[in-house]
């Protein structure tokens, strides 16, 4: 697996690195800033693009950005933000244009770093990782929410779902079993519209998607 880097902060850019070759990721480039980044993932084509919000000239939202720029690409280029933030207009766009190979995870949530590596390599193998506090920001601020249709058990286990858990780890982390689970989750996929596929991951990845495209681009 080799990924890019987009870090300005020269000791977090540093840090990751050293942690993602302890585990055999290989580093392609470690950029500091968007533009660097987009010649390091055209140079280098990697199986995945690190990315942060906020980087130079501005500080705002450079990153997310060049984010976007990569998932348009064909084929799209996977990417994991790692921000500090949570950056409503551009992030909307970011997660509900492309259903797969997508992650949002904010720094200051990370609390274990093979949990991370376990996130990037899900990522890369077109997977998803959300952290639930990006998906209940950018819920916050949508009209006609789909997910007022679900209960409250419903909606913790779709951010669970998220989070890019399995059946059994939703399970254990609610403390139901894995029939119970099940139960819920088909829920969700009837009352998010979401039809029969013999691909079941492709579900999960659209029953988390789905309703943060709802209102996607419109104005709070």
């Amino acid at each position: 697996m080799r990924v890019v880097i987009a870090e300005d902060s020269v000791l977090l850019r540093a840090g990751l690195v050293e942690i993602l070759e302890k585990f055999g990721i290989e580093v392609a480039a470690a950029a500091p800033d968007a533009d660097a980044l987009l010649k390091a993932v055209e140079e280098h084509q990697p199986d995945l693009a690190i990315v942060d919000v906020r980087m130079p000239p501005t500080f705002t939202d450079e990153g997310l950005r060049a984010a976007l720029v990569l998932r348009r690409n064909t084929p799209p280029v996977k990417v994991l933000v790692l921000s500090q933030y949570v950056e409503e207009r551009y992030a909307t766009e970011l997660l509900s244009e492309q259903t797969s190979g997508v992650g949002y995870l904010l720094k200051d949530r990370v609390a274990d770093v093979r949990e991370f590596v376990d996130a990037l390599k899900r990522v890369a193998d077109g997977g998803t990782a959300l952290d639930p506090e990006v998906v209940a920001q950018l819920l916050v601020r949508r009209r006609n929410d789909p997910l007022d249709r679900l209960t409250r058990r419903e909606k913790e286990v779709l951010a669970l779902m998220a989070e890019g858990k399995s059946n059994a780890g939703i399970a254990a982390a609610l403390v139901v079993s894995d029939s119970a689970v099940a139960k819920h989750i088909n829920n969700i996929f009837t009352k998010l519209d979401l039809t029969e596929s013999p691909d079941n991951d492709h579900r999960r990845v659209m029953a988390v998607l789905r309703y943060l495209n709802t209102g996607a681009g419109s104005e709070p």
